[in-house]
């Protein structure tokens, strides 16, 4: 099975070179050092989770074509 992961480097100045992994399949997010520690935490997560689903009978999500888009929101929404 294969879930798209969205990295995005943690802006805090106590976990510089961090990265949160979000998995938008499955709701999931976590993080770690640099983006393979980021990505090995996502697979670890995602395994532990869908281990947890099987072992409860419940289904397991697939994913369906993900689309990553953008959006631009006015500077002067944000001061408000």
């Amino acid at each position: 099975m294969r879930y798209s992961v969205l990295m995005q480097p943690v802006n805090e100045p106590d976990f510089e070179g961090y990265f949160y992994a979000h998995v938008p399949s499955l709701d999931l997010t976590t993080q770690g050092v640099g983006i393979e520690g980021a990505l090995k935490a996502a697979q670890e997560l995602v395994e532990a989770w869908l281990a947890e689903k099987r072992a409860h009978g419940e289904t397991v999500p697939t994913e369906t074509n993900p689309v990553i888009a953008q959006i631009e929101v006015a500077d002067a929404l944000l001061r408000s």
